[in-house]
């Protein structure tokens, strides 16, 4: 599934002068089962990008395609299957349950399709180092250990688009290279695309293509 902006603005962002090579304003397509970094400044959009594209904010000009439909056409019902199962999403504020378990928000956001079992997602964990987190509130965690369970609670669904923002900004090179691991691989076993949203660093990865903000 391709996604299109088709000369996007965000209401907020209007007053900002964009570059000519900006995906605001600009004809743009993600194209299915690519890899790509999405670079910018500070208060350039990515957040904005995020939540315009997975549906949350509609104060914008232009349309937004999945395919050939225009998200502003999409009932409830289409928004829940695509969150399910076609688009998957890691925030900046990660929006993780702080007064339940790691396990508990694992669990949780998989029983929605049933895609791994409890052992799997224990040894998700452990690729990440903190499989000793499964009963520990996240609101207990650090930052960088509560960002690779969003991370884990995102791949933790079916999807053909996985879109992070900023997800590596607690985490140390290892640990940033740990999960860039674990999303190529889960990403390329679905023939799935992703976004990442970064300031500069492209954490060592080769992705398909470099757009800006």
């Amino acid at each position: 599934m391709d996604i299109t902006l088709d000369h996007i603005m965000p209401t907020p962002l209007k007053s900002i002068e964009h570059d000519s090579d900006s995906i605001w304003g600009n004809h743009v397509k993600l194209e299915d089962g690519k890899r790509i970094l999405l670079n910018a400044s500070s208060g350039k959009g990515k957040t904005t990008f995020l939540t315009t594209a997975y549906g949350l904010r509609k104060d914008y000009t232009g349309e937004i395609r999945y395919g050939d439909e225009n998200i502003t056409d999409f009932t409830p019902d289409r928004w829940t299957e695509i969150r399910m199962n076609e688009v998957s999403v890691v925030f900046q504020d990660l929006q993780l349950f702080q007064k339940l378990s790691v396990g508990e928000n694992l669990l949780l956001k998989n029983s929605l399709t049933d895609i791994y079992t409890e052992s799997e997602l224990k040894a998700l964990l452990g690729e990440l180092e903190i499989e000793h987190k499964w009963d520990q509130k996240c609101g207990l965690l650090s930052m960088g250990q509560q960002q690779r369970v969003a991370i884990i609670r995102a791949l933790a669904q079916p999807y053909t688009w996985l879109i992070m923002d900023e997800p590596y900004s607690h985490l140390d090179v290892d640990n940033a290279k740990r999960c860039m691991n674990l999303i190529h691989e889960r990403t390329i076993a679905q023939n799935a695309g992703f976004v990442l949203t970064t300031l500069g660093d492209s954490h060592g990865y080769k992705y398909d293509q470099e757009l800006k903000l």
